[in-house]
């Protein structure tokens, strides 16, 4: 009688990590242009690469349910949630409307983005 063999599993590989390319950092003012918030306007909290996604103050707000612990009691909480980063268009900071942006390279080699309405130089929130 032959023995048994067992045969190993296939590992199944993940797909690599993308980082997406943002036309937004966190501590930008934006605008919603599409969805159910369109139109409101709030700071970017925090920006998601690896999703591509961005958390804007007081922009998809959703509920949460946390449960009851020994020190704090069960509740309802409302946070705000990510939404896509091609929904958000930046202010511009010249005319207060929102804009596209351009990039281009400063004498230093950074990475400079520019409103296209107004031409100013949107700066970074590092």
């Amino acid at each position: 009688m032959k023995p048994l063999v067992y045969k190993k599993a296939k590992r199944i590989r993940q797909k690599p990590v993308v980082r997406v390319a943002m036309h937004v950092t966190s501590g930008d003012t934006v605008q919603v242009i599409s969805g159910e918030d369109k139109g409101k306007r709030g700071k970017v909290l925090r920006v998601e690469l690896k999703k591509g996604r961005v958390v804007v103050e007081g922009v998809n707000l959703v509920k949460k349910h946390q449960r009851p612990t020994a020190n704090t009691p069960g509740q309802i909480i409302t946070r705000e949630a990510g939404i896509h980063h091609s929904k958000v268009m930046l202010i511009d900071p010249k005319t207060g409307e929102p804009t596209r942006i351009r990039r281009r390279k400063d004498a230093d080699g950074t990475l400079e983005r520019i409103a296209v309405k107004s031409g100013q130089s949107i700066p970074r929130n590092r």
